[in-house]
């Protein structure tokens, strides 16, 4: 996500390296880079205008100081500027109401019916009551992916077959859920490949009717300005409260979000990647301007790590740890709750001037499927006492893997190392010692 936009961008820093300070010309020649960076990222040629004439504006005249080099300095007027354009602050959703009702809007294939899955777990995880609503009517696979979904997540789904009337299934829905207490109903509603009136006289007919709390128009982010063209036809039939971008972890250059803030003046309020129910964020404007210009989002991958660990596991597994216990069943149970966090390069370029070093490198999300292979093709008793597993014991794990004696050597000696970096952790803490005592020698 970003990738090129983010390059591109830190070339035009570039121009002001070894610069004492900052110019008209100098000022000059990174806004032009700068902007032809941004339209090349497909975003709106007026946002992309002017978001570099206030740059520009900001960074003339400024004193630098002398522990801040201009570079820095621009860096900085940059980040500050990106994140006004997306917003300034993060929104939350609107959950008054009783029930709280969620509309979700948006063309065919944007997402909609996966995004409102994982909308209804994140809900379902903050102990939130949901009932999920399938108003696609047309779609003949609609309603058994939105069951399949729900069935996933443990989360009850609301159809009525051979009702070809989504107002009606919308208001029933309702009437459910107030009968039976659930706080919140998502209503996942019909879409088509291109705008026409008859949907848009449909959604709008369903809004009038159940009176969400929330209207949401799900975008898919890939199709650049054609997204916020399309949003901006919705905004103006059903006036809708917020953006939700999908696919973030596509090849997608980045136009629509930050155009899409500006062109319809609705805030984006979740950003979705890949197929994976736990891949939604709630969207900070700060952090992606951070993550645009290649600083990363640790604050975003701690709050993913919290959601996708388990306490009582973490409890478990530290215990076993300072006894010396670590087994490869502790380790598959690690590359299980990592997995939950989502896309695995997408996870990486959070770590601040990780991002840029990745451009050009695929990380595939199955590299760990290798790993798993070979620890499921072990015993229980070589899981628990890896040091069993002798030269006959490591030609019937690669032959039951499908990989070859070098990888399972391979791993067995990383697993090796690491449990022995452990150890002497345990010794360190019990002896209070010093970093340097515990690496010296």
């Amino acid at each position: 996500m970003f990738d090129n936009l983010s390059s591109k961008l830190d070339k035009a820093f570039k121009t002001l390296k070894g610069h004492g300070k900052i110019t008209e010309i100098n000022v000059a020649q990174t806004t032009k880079e700068i902007r032809r960076a941004l339209i090349d990222a497909d975003v709106n040629f007026k946002v992309a205008k002017k978001l570099t004439d206030d740059i520009r504006t900001e960074a003339i005249g400024q004193d630098v100081l002398i522990s801040v080099t201009p570079g820095q300095l621009f860096t900085k007027i940059t980040l500050d500027k990106l994140t006004e354009l997306m917003g300034g602050v993060k929104e939350d959703i609107n959950l008054e109401g009783k029930p709280a009702v969620i509309l979700l809007s948006g063309l065919q294939g944007s997402g909609k019916t996966t995004f409102s899955g994982k909308l209804a777990k994140s809900l379902k995880d903050k102990n939130k009551k949901v009932l999920l609503t399938a108003c696609d009517v047309y779609r003949p696979a609609a309603i058994n992916q939105l069951k399949v979904l729900g069935e996933d997540i443990g989360v009850e789904v609301y159809a009525e077959e051979g009702n070809k009337n989504p107002v009606e299934i919308a208001q029933n829905a309702i009437a459910k859920a107030k009968e039976e207490e659930v706080k919140i109903v998502i209503v996942d509603t019909a879409g088509r490949l291109a705008v026409d009136e008859e949907m848009m006289d449909e959604i709008a007919r369903v809004k009038e009717a159940i009176n969400p709390s929330e209207t949401l128009f799900v975008v898919d982010s890939m199709t650049g300005q054609d997204a916020v063209n399309t949003a901006k036809s919705f905004n103006d039939k059903i006036n809708f409260d917020g953006v939700v971008l999908t696919k973030l972890d596509g090849d997608t250059r980045g136009g629509a979000a930050l155009s899409i803030r500006s062109v319809v003046e609705k805030p984006i309020k979740y950003i979705s990647t890949g197929e994976k129910m736990e891949a939604i964020d709630v969207f900070h404007p700060d952090r992606m301007a951070q993550r645009i210009l290649g600083m990363g989002d640790v604050i975003s991958l701690v709050e993913r790590a919290q959601q996708a660990f388990d306490e009582d596991e973490a409890q478990r597994l530290n215990k076993k740890i300072r006894k010396n216990q670590f087994d490869f069943n502790d380790f598959l149970s690690q590359l299980d709750q990592i997995k939950k966090m989502g896309n695995i390069k997408d996870l990486v370029g959070m770590l601040p001037g990780v991002g840029k070093a990745l451009n050009d490198v695929e990380i595939d999300d199955n590299a760990f499927r290798p790993i798993e292979a070979i620890i499921k093709s072990m015993t229980p008793k070589e899981r628990e006492n890896p040091d069993i597993i002798n030269g006959s014991r490591r030609r019937r794990i690669a032959k039951g893997s499908g990989t070859n004696i070098q990888e399972v050597n391979n791993l067995l000696k990383q697993f090796n190392e690491m449990r022995k970096m452990m150890k002497k952790m345990n010794n360190f803490n019990k002896r209070g010692g010093s970093f340097a005592n515990m690496f010296k020698g």
